[in-house]
């Protein structure tokens, strides 16, 4: 790190400015785990395979593994504890409980945010369109079924979706 050039990253995290100087090479999953100190951000794999390290990076779900700190600049990111408002749990996280879609958890963070783009982007989401934007999110207890309900079962309360 000693002949490293540092760089200056300006982001917001769930909704709080943060500035922050980091090595060039440092990845955002280890920026937003280890600077930030907001560990609910897994890292699952460290090759983009598995989805635990999905966060919002200007709205749309990214792999934190799969980026550099820097290449956040000047954007927001939202990560899986931004999901709660004022001691609410957000929907999507409800839906999750209710459905028996937390197994080992490891994979939640991941889940959640990869299904919150879903359902923000998707005009009409289905079981078979929630199976298909989950495709880079890993679940190992296969708990997939209880996610995907969780999912549509979100979508349906918040854009009114009939069954």
């Amino acid at each position: 790190m000693d002949d490293q050039k540092l760089e200056q990253v300006k982001v917001s995290i769930n909704g709080r400015p943060v500035k922050a100087t980091v090595e060039p090479r440092k990845l955002l999953v280890h920026f937003i785990r280890e600077d930030l100190g907001l560990t609910g951000t897994h890292v699952g794999c460290d090759t983009s395979y598995c989805g635990a390290c999905t966060v919002l990076l200007d709205g749309k779900a990214v792999k934190s593994c799969n980026l550099f700190a820097v290449q956040a600049d000047g954007k927001s990111l939202t990560t899986v504890e931004g999901l709660e408002k004022q001691g609410e749990l957000h929907s999507l996280q409800k839906s999750f409980s209710e459905c028996h879609a937390l197994q080992c958890g490891y994979c939640t963070p991941g889940m959640l945010m990869s299904s919150l783009y879903h359902i923000n982007t998707c005009d009409q989401v289905t079981e078979s369109s929630v199976r298909k934007a989950l495709a880079g999110n890993v679940c190992r207890c296969t708990g997939y079924q209880n996610i995907i309900e969780a999912v549509v079962s979100t979508a349906r309360q918040v854009k009114g979706e009939m069954a």
